[in-house]
């Protein structure tokens, strides 16, 4: 019975997987165990680097730009920060200003605004996500939020500086659930915001559909303090404003590290790289690098992004024409309505590989067109999806990892304005200046079981959680 029970659970991880490779070892039972299968799916889905399926959807809506030429041959930097992400670009800005003299080089697998940065849901928060408010501990989230705002606000200095047209508008988020685990989830959220003397207003399903369209959810809160953007245009106006100083490599991955006394070596696809200080920032893929191996995991979201919708259409969707709203439990849906007309749903997960383009599109839609009935029919024009670094606790990977060795990463989700903050104290910590307690703030992140048991865990949780909120899906 524990063999069929097992049995079962596998074929059913296997198909999930969708590829052929991990089929073909089940159907070869005899041949290869249970541990074996698990080991072999895990190498087929994991990458070392991002390499998406699927263009995102907002970098194709920008026009086309110049990507920086990938680093070739033999170079030698004082620090090298792979990933030119939020996290990175921060971190690379401010080792720049702190030591005005070193050679900082930035080297990126992909090119700014295509990578998970330009793949989020442009939610740009100044205070701190649902499932991470604790209203027993005030003092630690008022000392978070007053360091997140003041990131959020270098943000806006940059684009504003960068002069380019770019989204970017405080116009609020919404929170809403469609349950009664939603609605216990959204009134943990009220305390937080009523402890931290935050403005909010409380929403019946009636205001909902007013304001929103959809009489999906039975209540829900709306909170000012949130930034909408197209992600892909804040990022490429934050790497507008790197000072010439700073060398960047675009379609660059990082293969492997290793050392030699003090120096490290970065082998990349099509040479190499040597410095005294090393950061990682690319969130998860630092993981196949072979640093935080037990401390994060790569969960994938996807997203869909509709055409400009007609104007008939839009009338009919409610009263506010620029809006997002968050879901109150961590594996509902995100909505977007954008500035320009157009509606953008993010929703499933899957662990440490891309589901097939048609599983996602039908997903997507069916989740659209629940909140939407009137929309049914309607395609994307845009589905992609983006990997996301999660932690155990919710705690991101921060800090010297060894010597000359510094990453953050486990962004959980909040990776665009908290993975700024990050990645300049990393920068003004390994140049040795004060900072504040992050692990105390943040927290340090727990311990994960290897594979297969790692994976297990994954899917028996997220399978109890989407049972437990299936209607908030």
């Amino acid at each position: 019975m524990l063999t069929t029970m097992w049995t079962a659970v596998l074929s059913a991880m296997v198909t999930a997987a969708d590829g052929p490779v991990a089929m073909d070892l089940f159907r070869g039972g005899l041949r290869h165990s249970l541990i074996a299968v698990f080991i072999e799916l895990h190498k087929k889905m994991k990458q070392a680097f991002p390499n998406y399926q699927l263009k995102s959807g907002w970098n194709a809506l920008l026009p086309d730009r110049q990507a920086q030429p990938a680093l070739q041959g033999k170079q030698v930097a004082d620090v090298v920060v792979i990933g030119a992400g939020f996290t990175g670009l921060a971190c690379a800005r401010r080792w720049q200003e702190l030591a005005p003299n070193a050679r900082v080089v930035v080297i990126d697998a992909s090119e700014i605004g295509e990578g998970n940065p330009g793949r989020n849901s442009g939610f740009l928060l100044e205070i701190a996500l649902a499932e991470d408010a604790n209203p027993a501990n005030m003092q630690r989230m008022l000392t978070c939020n007053s360091l997140t705002q003041t990131a959020m606000q270098s943000i806006v200095k940059d684009v504003e500086a960068s002069g380019a047209a770019v989204d970017l508008k405080r116009v609020g988020t919404y929170r809403a659930a469609a349950s009664s685990a939603g609605l216990k989830s959204l009134s943990n959220y009220k305390q937080f915001l009523e402890g931290a003397g935050l403005p909010y207003r409380s929403l019946d399903q009636a205001q909902l559909r007013a304001e929103l369209g959809t009489d999906f959810y039975q209540a829900g809160l709306y909170s000012p303090h949130c930034y909408l953007a197209q992600p892909a245009a804040v990022i490429r106006a934050i790497y507008s404003q790197l000072p010439d100083s700073i060398s960047v490599f675009e379609n660059t991955p990082a293969l492997k590290l290793s050392k030699t006394g003090d120096q490290w070596t970065v082998t990349t696809d099509q040479g190499e790289i040597s410095c005294s200080k090393l950061v990682l920032a690319n969130n998860s893929f630092a993981r196949e690098l072979g640093v935080s191996r037990s401390r994060m995991a790569a969960v994938y979201t996807y997203a869909g992004l509709t055409p400009r919708l007609d104007q008939d259409v839009l009338d009919s969707l409610g009263s506010v024409t620029n809006w997002g709203l968050l879901p109150s439990h961590r594996l509902g849906s995100t909505l977007r309505r954008t500035a320009d007309g157009r509606l953008l749903v993010r929703s499933a997960h899957s662990y440490e590989g891309e589901l097939a383009t048609s599983k996602v599109t039908a997903l997507l839609q069916d989740r659209l067109w629940r909140r939407f009935p009137s929309l049914k029919g309607h395609d994307f024009e845009h589905v992609w999806g983006g990997a996301v670094g999660i932690t155990f606790n919710s705690a991101p990977v921060w800090g010297e990892q060894q010597p000359g060795l510094f990453i953050s990463g486990g962004c959980n989700g909040g990776g665009t304005v908290k993975g700024t903050l990050l990645g300049k104290l990393l920068a003004e910590s390994a140049l040795g200046h004060s900072v504040p307690d992050v692990a105390g703030l943040f927290g340090s992140p727990s311990w994960m079981p290897p594979e297969p048991l790692r994976r297990i865990g994954f899917h028996a949780n997220a399978a109890l959680e989407s049972w437990q909120g299936r209607r908030e899906l």
